[in-house]
Protein backbone atom coordinates (compact mmCIF):
# COMPACT_ATOMS: atom_id res chain seq x y z
CA UNK A 1 0.00 0.00 0.00
CA UNK A 2 2.85 2.50 0.49
CA UNK A 3 4.91 3.98 -1.70
CA UNK A 4 8.53 5.61 -1.06
CA UNK A 5 7.98 9.16 -2.37
CA UNK A 6 11.37 10.16 -2.99
CA UNK A 7 15.26 8.59 -2.74
CA UNK A 8 18.93 8.55 -4.06
CA UNK A 9 21.51 10.11 -2.87
CA UNK A 10 20.52 14.01 -4.23
CA UNK A 11 19.20 15.60 -0.89
CA UNK A 12 18.31 19.13 -3.59
CA UNK A 13 16.38 16.33 -5.63
CA UNK A 14 14.71 14.54 -2.70
CA UNK A 15 13.77 18.17 -1.14
CA UNK A 16 12.25 19.06 -4.82
CA UNK A 17 10.12 15.48 -4.83
CA UNK A 18 8.81 16.14 -0.98
CA UNK A 19 5.01 17.52 -1.96
CA UNK A 20 3.96 20.54 -1.68
CA UNK A 21 0.16 21.18 -1.80
CA UNK A 22 -1.00 24.91 -1.95
CA UNK A 23 2.55 25.88 -1.16
CA UNK A 24 2.61 23.88 2.22
CA UNK A 25 5.51 21.70 2.89
CA UNK A 26 7.80 21.65 6.06
CA UNK A 27 9.05 25.04 7.05
CA UNK A 28 6.39 26.85 5.73
CA UNK A 29 3.94 29.13 7.64
CA UNK A 30 -0.10 28.15 6.65
CA UNK A 31 -2.46 31.44 8.09
CA UNK A 32 -6.12 29.90 8.35
CA UNK A 33 -9.52 31.95 8.83
CA UNK A 34 -10.92 31.52 12.23
CA UNK A 35 -14.31 32.10 11.07
CA UNK A 36 -13.46 28.28 9.74
CA UNK A 37 -14.57 26.91 13.20
CA UNK A 38 -15.84 30.04 14.89
CA UNK A 39 -18.58 29.52 12.67
CA UNK A 40 -19.95 25.88 14.21
CA UNK A 41 -20.54 28.38 17.77
CA UNK A 42 -20.69 26.62 21.14
CA UNK A 43 -22.21 23.37 19.78
CA UNK A 44 -18.63 22.14 18.46
CA UNK A 45 -15.68 20.63 20.80
CA UNK A 46 -13.11 22.32 18.27
CA UNK A 47 -10.82 24.41 19.28
CA UNK A 48 -7.73 26.40 18.34
CA UNK A 49 -6.17 29.23 20.13
CA UNK A 50 -4.14 30.50 17.02
CA UNK A 51 -4.77 31.25 13.30
CA UNK A 52 -1.17 30.28 11.75
CA UNK A 53 0.67 27.03 11.90
CA UNK A 54 4.05 26.44 11.51
CA UNK A 55 4.89 23.60 9.92
CA UNK A 56 7.56 21.03 11.18
CA UNK A 57 6.59 17.69 9.97
CA UNK A 58 4.85 16.21 6.55
CA UNK A 59 3.36 12.77 6.06
CA UNK A 60 2.28 11.20 3.55
CA UNK A 61 -0.10 8.33 2.88
CA UNK A 62 -0.32 6.51 -0.24
CA UNK A 63 -3.88 4.43 -0.91
CA UNK A 64 -4.83 1.34 -2.82
CA UNK A 65 -6.81 3.46 -5.26
CA UNK A 66 -3.89 5.84 -6.64
CA UNK A 67 -4.75 8.59 -4.21
CA UNK A 68 -2.39 9.99 -1.59
CA UNK A 69 -2.68 11.32 1.93
CA UNK A 70 -0.59 14.31 2.72
CA UNK A 71 -0.49 15.46 6.41
CA UNK A 72 1.30 18.60 7.56
CA UNK A 73 2.10 18.93 11.53
CA UNK A 74 2.92 21.93 14.01
CA UNK A 75 5.02 20.80 16.94
CA UNK A 76 1.97 20.45 19.15
CA UNK A 77 0.30 17.61 16.41
CA UNK A 78 -1.98 20.01 14.84
CA UNK A 79 -2.69 18.36 11.38
CA UNK A 80 -3.53 19.96 8.20
CA UNK A 81 -4.93 17.09 5.87
CA UNK A 82 -5.28 17.35 2.33
CA UNK A 83 -5.78 14.63 -0.46
CA UNK A 84 -4.47 14.23 -4.50
CA UNK A 85 -4.25 12.06 -6.81
CA UNK A 86 -0.76 12.66 -7.73
CA UNK A 87 2.29 11.84 -4.83
CA UNK A 88 3.48 15.36 -5.74
CA UNK A 89 0.34 17.07 -4.35
CA UNK A 90 -0.32 19.20 -7.25
CA UNK A 91 -4.06 18.26 -7.33
CA UNK A 92 -5.73 18.62 -4.10
CA UNK A 93 -8.83 18.16 -2.46
CA UNK A 94 -10.51 17.05 0.34
CA UNK A 95 -9.29 20.17 3.00
CA UNK A 96 -9.61 19.32 6.23
CA UNK A 97 -7.95 20.18 10.01
CA UNK A 98 -7.76 18.44 13.18
CA UNK A 99 -6.13 19.03 16.94
CA UNK A 100 -5.56 16.28 19.08
CA UNK A 101 -8.02 15.54 21.87
CA UNK A 102 -6.63 12.16 23.79
CA UNK A 103 -3.66 10.22 23.79
CA UNK A 104 -3.30 7.07 25.61
CA UNK A 105 -0.93 3.65 25.69
CA UNK A 106 -2.90 0.03 25.92
CA UNK A 107 -1.43 -1.73 28.59
CA UNK A 108 -1.98 -4.89 27.02
CA UNK A 109 -3.76 -7.01 24.06
CA UNK A 110 -7.11 -6.46 25.46
CA UNK A 111 -7.18 -2.97 25.75
CA UNK A 112 -6.44 -2.95 21.83
CA UNK A 113 -8.56 -5.76 20.97
CA UNK A 114 -11.26 -3.04 22.68
CA UNK A 115 -10.40 -0.06 20.86
CA UNK A 116 -10.51 -1.90 17.84
CA UNK A 117 -14.01 -2.96 18.78
CA UNK A 118 -14.93 0.75 19.66
CA UNK A 119 -13.86 1.76 15.93
CA UNK A 120 -15.87 -0.99 13.93
CA UNK A 121 -19.01 0.16 15.08
CA UNK A 122 -21.23 2.47 13.48
CA UNK A 123 -20.95 5.02 16.55
CA UNK A 124 -17.74 6.22 18.39
CA UNK A 125 -19.71 6.85 21.96
CA UNK A 126 -16.91 9.01 23.18
CA UNK A 127 -17.94 9.53 27.32
CA UNK A 128 -14.93 7.84 28.09
CA UNK A 129 -12.63 10.76 26.26
CA UNK A 130 -15.15 13.65 27.36
CA UNK A 131 -16.34 13.58 23.46
CA UNK A 132 -20.14 13.71 22.17
CA UNK A 133 -21.27 10.40 20.32
CA UNK A 134 -19.91 10.63 16.62
CA UNK A 135 -21.75 8.85 13.47
CA UNK A 136 -19.07 6.90 11.09
CA UNK A 137 -18.49 9.04 8.16
CA UNK A 138 -16.71 6.36 6.49
CA UNK A 139 -18.95 3.27 5.47
CA UNK A 140 -21.65 5.73 7.05
CA UNK A 141 -24.10 3.75 4.27
CA UNK A 142 -23.69 0.57 6.52
CA UNK A 143 -24.69 0.34 10.08
CA UNK A 144 -23.02 -3.20 10.37
CA UNK A 145 -19.82 -3.54 11.47
CA UNK A 146 -16.80 -2.83 9.75
CA UNK A 147 -13.25 -3.32 10.57
CA UNK A 148 -11.24 -0.02 10.69
CA UNK A 149 -8.81 1.05 7.76
CA UNK A 150 -4.96 -0.03 8.05
CA UNK A 151 -2.19 2.25 5.93
CA UNK A 152 1.20 3.52 6.74
CA UNK A 153 2.49 6.47 6.78
CA UNK A 154 5.98 8.11 6.48
CA UNK A 155 6.82 11.12 8.13
CA UNK A 156 9.44 13.66 7.54
CA UNK A 157 10.70 16.48 9.90
CA UNK A 158 13.58 18.05 7.03
CA UNK A 159 13.03 19.33 3.96
CA UNK A 160 16.65 17.83 2.98
CA UNK A 161 16.38 14.10 3.94
CA UNK A 162 16.43 11.27 1.54
CA UNK A 163 14.11 9.36 3.41
CA UNK A 164 11.22 9.88 6.11
CA UNK A 165 12.49 9.72 10.10
CA UNK A 166 9.63 7.34 11.11
CA UNK A 167 6.83 5.08 9.46
CA UNK A 168 3.48 4.95 11.11
CA UNK A 169 1.08 1.62 10.92
CA UNK A 170 -2.31 3.02 11.62
CA UNK A 171 -5.58 1.21 12.39
CA UNK A 172 -8.03 4.10 12.45
CA UNK A 173 -11.92 4.86 11.51
CA UNK A 174 -13.08 8.80 10.68
CA UNK A 175 -16.31 9.88 12.03
CA UNK A 176 -18.39 13.03 11.62
CA UNK A 177 -21.23 15.12 13.32
CA UNK A 178 -23.48 17.52 11.56
CA UNK A 179 -23.93 20.69 13.37
CA UNK A 180 -26.19 23.93 12.92
CA UNK A 181 -23.00 25.67 11.46
CA UNK A 182 -21.53 23.03 9.47
CA UNK A 183 -19.73 19.37 10.36
CA UNK A 184 -17.71 18.04 13.08
CA UNK A 185 -14.82 15.48 12.30
CA UNK A 186 -13.44 13.02 14.61
CA UNK A 187 -10.37 10.60 13.69
CA UNK A 188 -9.78 7.45 16.03
CA UNK A 189 -6.95 5.98 15.76
CA UNK A 190 -4.00 3.44 16.82
CA UNK A 191 -0.53 4.02 16.30
CA UNK A 192 2.43 2.03 15.81
CA UNK A 193 5.42 3.68 14.95
CA UNK A 194 8.45 2.65 13.21
CA UNK A 195 11.94 4.74 13.22
CA UNK A 196 14.12 4.74 10.36
CA UNK A 197 15.72 1.55 11.69
CA UNK A 198 12.79 -0.36 11.79
CA UNK A 199 12.54 -0.22 15.83
CA UNK A 200 9.17 -0.18 16.91
CA UNK A 201 8.11 2.44 19.48
CA UNK A 202 5.05 2.45 22.18
CA UNK A 203 1.74 1.53 20.43
CA UNK A 204 -1.00 4.47 21.26
CA UNK A 205 -4.13 5.20 20.64
CA UNK A 206 -5.49 8.47 20.02
CA UNK A 207 -8.57 10.61 19.47
CA UNK A 208 -8.09 13.91 17.16
CA UNK A 209 -11.19 16.50 16.59
CA UNK A 210 -11.67 18.71 13.33
CA UNK A 211 -12.93 20.78 10.54
CA UNK A 212 -13.32 20.46 6.75
CA UNK A 213 -11.33 23.61 4.94
CA UNK A 214 -12.39 25.16 2.52
CA UNK A 215 -9.24 26.64 0.25
CA UNK A 216 -10.43 30.01 0.75
CA UNK A 217 -10.11 29.16 4.16
CA UNK A 218 -6.37 28.54 4.32
CA UNK A 219 -3.13 29.83 2.26
CA UNK A 220 0.87 29.49 2.89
Amino acid sequence: MFKRLFGGNDPASAANRLAEVRNITIGRTVSLDPLAWRRLGDETVFGLDRDVLNISAQGSIALDGGQHVHRFYTDDHVMLQAMSDDAEGRESYDFSLFVPWTSAYPPGERERRIWRDRLSDPVFHGAAEDLPDYPRYWFAESDAVQPPVTLWESVWDDRMATAPYSKIFQTCMLYARDLAGGRELMLALEMQPQDAAGKAGDTTHETMVGIPLEMAEFSA
